[in-house]
Protein backbone atom coordinates (compact mmCIF):
# COMPACT_ATOMS: atom_id res chain seq x y z
CA UNK A 1 0.00 0.00 0.00
CA UNK A 2 2.85 2.38 0.85
CA UNK A 3 4.59 1.67 -2.48
CA UNK A 4 1.35 2.33 -4.36
CA UNK A 5 0.85 5.60 -2.50
CA UNK A 6 4.43 6.69 -3.26
CA UNK A 7 4.02 5.87 -6.95
CA UNK A 8 0.73 7.73 -7.18
CA UNK A 9 2.32 10.76 -5.54
CA UNK A 10 5.13 10.70 -8.11
CA UNK A 11 2.62 10.36 -10.96
CA UNK A 12 0.74 13.42 -9.67
CA UNK A 13 4.00 15.36 -9.48
CA UNK A 14 4.85 14.38 -13.06
CA UNK A 15 1.45 15.49 -14.30
CA UNK A 16 1.70 18.80 -12.44
CA UNK A 17 5.18 19.44 -13.86
CA UNK A 18 3.97 18.70 -17.38
CA UNK A 19 1.02 21.04 -16.98
CA UNK A 20 3.51 23.84 -16.30
CA UNK A 21 5.59 22.78 -19.33
CA UNK A 22 2.82 21.97 -21.81
CA UNK A 23 2.44 25.33 -23.56
CA UNK A 24 6.20 25.67 -24.05
CA UNK A 25 6.40 22.06 -25.23
CA UNK A 26 3.75 22.62 -27.90
CA UNK A 27 5.57 25.70 -29.22
CA UNK A 28 8.91 23.84 -29.14
CA UNK A 29 7.51 20.78 -30.91
CA UNK A 30 6.10 22.90 -33.74
CA UNK A 31 9.41 24.76 -34.09
CA UNK A 32 11.33 21.48 -34.37
CA UNK A 33 8.98 20.29 -37.11
CA UNK A 34 9.54 23.55 -38.98
CA UNK A 35 13.32 23.23 -38.71
CA UNK A 36 13.11 19.62 -39.89
CA UNK A 37 11.56 20.70 -43.16
CA UNK A 38 7.99 21.84 -42.62
CA UNK A 39 9.22 25.39 -43.27
CA UNK A 40 12.09 26.86 -45.27
CA UNK A 41 13.58 29.70 -43.23
CA UNK A 42 14.90 32.64 -45.22
CA UNK A 43 17.60 32.98 -42.56
CA UNK A 44 18.58 31.04 -39.45
CA UNK A 45 20.40 33.33 -36.99
CA UNK A 46 22.34 32.14 -33.97
CA UNK A 47 19.28 32.78 -31.81
CA UNK A 48 17.38 30.15 -33.84
CA UNK A 49 20.18 27.61 -33.40
CA UNK A 50 20.08 28.12 -29.61
CA UNK A 51 16.29 27.94 -29.71
CA UNK A 52 16.49 24.64 -31.63
CA UNK A 53 18.71 23.10 -28.93
CA UNK A 54 16.37 24.51 -26.27
CA UNK A 55 13.33 23.04 -28.04
CA UNK A 56 14.92 19.59 -28.20
CA UNK A 57 15.59 19.78 -24.45
CA UNK A 58 11.99 20.81 -23.75
CA UNK A 59 10.67 17.86 -25.78
CA UNK A 60 13.04 15.54 -23.92
CA UNK A 61 11.63 16.84 -20.63
CA UNK A 62 8.11 16.08 -21.86
CA UNK A 63 9.09 12.50 -22.74
CA UNK A 64 10.68 11.98 -19.34
CA UNK A 65 7.82 13.54 -17.38
CA UNK A 66 5.24 11.38 -19.17
CA UNK A 67 7.55 8.33 -19.11
CA UNK A 68 7.70 7.68 -22.84
CA UNK A 69 9.56 4.47 -23.59
CA UNK A 70 12.98 5.25 -25.09
CA UNK A 71 13.65 2.86 -27.94
CA UNK A 72 15.42 5.59 -29.95
CA UNK A 73 17.23 8.81 -29.04
CA UNK A 74 15.08 11.32 -30.86
CA UNK A 75 15.64 14.53 -28.88
CA UNK A 76 18.92 14.13 -26.94
CA UNK A 77 17.86 16.95 -24.62
CA UNK A 78 20.52 16.32 -22.00
CA UNK A 79 23.23 16.49 -24.63
CA UNK A 80 21.71 19.74 -25.96
CA UNK A 81 22.15 21.30 -22.52
CA UNK A 82 25.78 20.22 -22.49
CA UNK A 83 26.27 21.70 -25.97
CA UNK A 84 24.83 25.04 -24.85
CA UNK A 85 27.23 25.06 -21.91
CA UNK A 86 30.28 24.34 -24.09
CA UNK A 87 29.16 26.84 -26.72
CA UNK A 88 29.07 29.64 -24.16
CA UNK A 89 32.66 28.79 -23.31
CA UNK A 90 33.63 29.57 -26.90
CA UNK A 91 33.79 26.15 -28.59
CA UNK A 92 31.20 25.50 -31.32
CA UNK A 93 32.79 22.39 -32.83
CA UNK A 94 30.35 19.93 -31.26
CA UNK A 95 27.39 22.21 -31.97
CA UNK A 96 28.20 22.23 -35.69
CA UNK A 97 28.64 18.45 -35.67
CA UNK A 98 25.29 18.01 -33.89
CA UNK A 99 23.41 20.27 -36.32
CA UNK A 100 24.91 18.43 -39.26
CA UNK A 101 24.01 15.03 -37.78
CA UNK A 102 20.43 16.11 -37.04
CA UNK A 103 19.66 17.92 -40.27
CA UNK A 104 21.95 16.52 -42.97
CA UNK A 105 20.01 13.33 -43.84
CA UNK A 106 19.30 14.07 -47.49
CA UNK A 107 18.97 11.02 -49.79
CA UNK A 108 18.00 13.14 -52.81
CA UNK A 109 19.30 10.67 -55.37
CA UNK A 110 17.37 7.75 -53.89
CA UNK A 111 14.15 9.79 -53.55
CA UNK A 112 14.47 10.98 -57.14
CA UNK A 113 14.93 7.41 -58.38
CA UNK A 114 11.82 6.26 -56.48
CA UNK A 115 9.91 9.26 -57.82
CA UNK A 116 10.65 8.43 -61.46
CA UNK A 117 9.89 4.74 -60.91
CA UNK A 118 6.51 5.70 -59.45
CA UNK A 119 5.83 7.98 -62.43
CA UNK A 120 6.57 5.14 -64.82
CA UNK A 121 4.00 3.02 -63.00
CA UNK A 122 1.34 5.67 -63.44
CA UNK A 123 1.85 7.51 -60.15
CA UNK A 124 0.73 4.54 -58.02
CA UNK A 125 -2.27 6.18 -56.38
CA UNK A 126 -0.44 9.37 -55.41
CA UNK A 127 2.91 7.82 -54.44
CA UNK A 128 4.82 9.97 -56.94
CA UNK A 129 3.15 13.10 -55.56
CA UNK A 130 4.11 12.12 -51.99
CA UNK A 131 7.70 11.40 -52.97
CA UNK A 132 7.95 14.82 -54.62
CA UNK A 133 6.50 16.39 -51.47
CA UNK A 134 8.93 14.48 -49.25
CA UNK A 135 11.86 15.53 -51.41
CA UNK A 136 10.83 19.17 -50.98
CA UNK A 137 10.68 18.68 -47.18
CA UNK A 138 14.19 17.26 -47.23
CA UNK A 139 15.36 20.18 -49.37
CA UNK A 140 13.90 22.64 -46.84
CA UNK A 141 15.73 20.78 -44.09
CA UNK A 142 19.03 21.06 -45.93
CA UNK A 143 18.48 24.75 -46.63
CA UNK A 144 17.81 25.38 -42.94
CA UNK A 145 21.07 23.63 -42.07
CA UNK A 146 23.02 25.75 -44.54
CA UNK A 147 21.45 28.96 -43.20
CA UNK A 148 22.30 27.91 -39.62
CA UNK A 149 25.93 27.17 -40.50
CA UNK A 150 26.20 30.37 -42.54
CA UNK A 151 25.11 32.43 -39.51
CA UNK A 152 27.60 30.66 -37.23
CA UNK A 153 30.55 30.85 -39.62
CA UNK A 154 29.95 34.48 -40.62
CA UNK A 155 30.59 35.92 -37.15
CA UNK A 156 33.95 36.46 -35.46
CA UNK A 157 34.34 34.11 -32.51
CA UNK A 158 34.01 36.82 -29.85
CA UNK A 159 30.83 38.21 -31.44
CA UNK A 160 29.44 34.69 -31.84
CA UNK A 161 29.94 33.91 -28.15
CA UNK A 162 28.21 37.17 -27.19
CA UNK A 163 25.16 36.29 -29.29
CA UNK A 164 25.07 32.78 -27.82
CA UNK A 165 25.17 34.24 -24.29
CA UNK A 166 22.28 36.59 -25.09
CA UNK A 167 20.20 33.79 -26.62
CA UNK A 168 20.95 31.40 -23.74
CA UNK A 169 19.86 34.05 -21.26
CA UNK A 170 16.60 34.50 -23.22
CA UNK A 171 15.82 30.77 -23.14
CA UNK A 172 16.97 30.16 -19.58
CA UNK A 173 20.25 28.34 -20.17
CA UNK A 174 22.95 30.34 -18.44
CA UNK A 175 25.79 28.16 -17.06
CA UNK A 176 24.36 28.05 -13.52
CA UNK A 177 20.90 27.22 -14.88
CA UNK A 178 22.29 24.45 -17.07
CA UNK A 179 23.92 22.77 -14.08
CA UNK A 180 20.63 22.85 -12.18
CA UNK A 181 18.71 21.55 -15.20
CA UNK A 182 21.11 18.65 -15.68
CA UNK A 183 20.76 17.73 -12.01
CA UNK A 184 16.97 17.89 -12.19
CA UNK A 185 16.91 15.51 -15.15
CA UNK A 186 18.49 12.85 -12.93
CA UNK A 187 15.83 13.25 -10.22
CA UNK A 188 12.91 10.81 -9.68
CA UNK A 189 10.58 13.35 -11.30
CA UNK A 190 12.18 12.62 -14.68
CA UNK A 191 12.59 8.88 -14.10
CA UNK A 192 10.89 6.27 -16.29
CA UNK A 193 7.72 5.24 -14.43
CA UNK A 194 5.24 3.81 -16.96
CA UNK A 195 1.64 4.42 -15.93
CA UNK A 196 -1.72 4.39 -17.71
CA UNK A 197 -2.55 7.95 -16.68
CA UNK A 198 0.74 9.27 -18.08
CA UNK A 199 0.29 7.33 -21.32
CA UNK A 200 -3.23 8.67 -21.73
CA UNK A 201 -2.04 12.24 -21.16
CA UNK A 202 0.64 11.82 -23.80
CA UNK A 203 -1.81 10.41 -26.35
CA UNK A 204 -4.23 13.30 -25.86
CA UNK A 205 -1.49 15.91 -26.28
CA UNK A 206 0.23 14.27 -29.25
CA UNK A 207 -3.03 13.56 -31.09
CA UNK A 208 -3.87 17.25 -30.95
CA UNK A 209 -0.37 18.29 -31.99
CA UNK A 210 -0.38 15.78 -34.82
CA UNK A 211 -3.51 17.38 -36.25
CA UNK A 212 -1.98 20.85 -35.91
CA UNK A 213 1.30 19.89 -37.57
CA UNK A 214 -0.16 17.75 -40.38
CA UNK A 215 -2.68 20.33 -41.53
CA UNK A 216 -1.28 21.16 -44.95
CA UNK A 217 -3.32 20.24 -48.05
CA UNK A 218 -0.72 17.67 -49.12
CA UNK A 219 -1.06 15.87 -45.78
CA UNK A 220 -4.81 15.37 -45.93
CA UNK A 221 -6.46 11.98 -46.67
CA UNK A 222 -6.97 11.59 -50.38
CA UNK A 223 -3.89 13.71 -51.15
CA UNK A 224 -1.37 11.16 -49.94
CA UNK A 225 -0.52 7.63 -51.09
CA UNK A 226 -3.05 4.84 -51.54
CA UNK A 227 -2.52 3.79 -47.91
CA UNK A 228 -4.21 6.99 -46.73
CA UNK A 229 -7.16 7.28 -49.09
CA UNK A 230 -10.39 8.94 -48.08
CA UNK A 231 -12.74 6.44 -46.40
CA UNK A 232 -15.86 5.22 -48.18
CA UNK A 233 -19.19 5.26 -46.37
CA UNK A 234 -20.77 3.33 -44.88
CA UNK A 235 -17.90 1.37 -43.34
CA UNK A 236 -18.50 -2.34 -42.87
CA UNK A 237 -18.61 -3.68 -39.28
CA UNK A 238 -15.21 -4.60 -37.89
CA UNK A 239 -16.42 -8.15 -37.08
CA UNK A 240 -17.04 -8.82 -40.77
CA UNK A 241 -13.44 -8.16 -41.77
CA UNK A 242 -11.67 -11.29 -42.96
CA UNK A 243 -8.28 -11.92 -41.37
CA UNK A 244 -5.81 -13.03 -44.01
CA UNK A 245 -4.42 -16.49 -43.39
CA UNK A 246 -7.17 -17.61 -41.01
CA UNK A 247 -8.29 -21.23 -41.29
CA UNK A 248 -11.38 -22.48 -39.59
CA UNK A 249 -10.84 -25.52 -37.37
CA UNK A 250 -13.03 -28.22 -38.88
CA UNK A 251 -12.84 -30.64 -35.97
CA UNK A 252 -11.20 -30.90 -32.53
CA UNK A 253 -9.57 -34.09 -33.77
CA UNK A 254 -7.91 -32.29 -36.69
CA UNK A 255 -4.26 -31.39 -36.21
CA UNK A 256 -4.52 -32.08 -32.48
CA UNK A 257 -1.57 -34.30 -31.71
CA UNK A 258 -1.82 -33.96 -27.94
CA UNK A 259 -5.53 -34.74 -27.96
CA UNK A 260 -6.48 -31.59 -26.04
CA UNK A 261 -10.20 -31.20 -25.39
CA UNK A 262 -11.77 -28.10 -26.92
CA UNK A 263 -14.98 -26.32 -26.01
CA UNK A 264 -16.78 -27.87 -28.97
CA UNK A 265 -17.39 -31.62 -28.58
CA UNK A 266 -15.71 -34.07 -30.98
CA UNK A 267 -17.96 -35.40 -33.67
CA UNK A 268 -19.47 -38.82 -32.83
CA UNK A 269 -17.81 -41.71 -34.61
CA UNK A 270 -18.97 -45.33 -34.32
CA UNK A 271 -15.53 -46.50 -35.36
CA UNK A 272 -13.98 -44.85 -32.31
CA UNK A 273 -16.81 -45.77 -29.99
CA UNK A 274 -17.65 -42.15 -29.24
Amino acid sequence: MEATSTTQKLINQKLAAFERLQSEFEVSFRFIQQVHGQKRFSSFPVDHAVRYLHALWVCECKDRLLSIYKNIKRYEGKYCLELLGVWQEGDNTDVVAFLQRKLDMLPFADLTRQYHEALQRGGEFGLARRLAHGRLIMLNRGMNLMHALDAIFALPEDQLVKEVHVACERYGHQPSQIQRQLTEMESPLYAYVPHQVLANRNMVVMNKLGVDVMNKPTDQPGQRSWRVLEPTEPLSPFAEHIIAGYQELGSPLHNNIRGDRFIDRPERSDAQGL
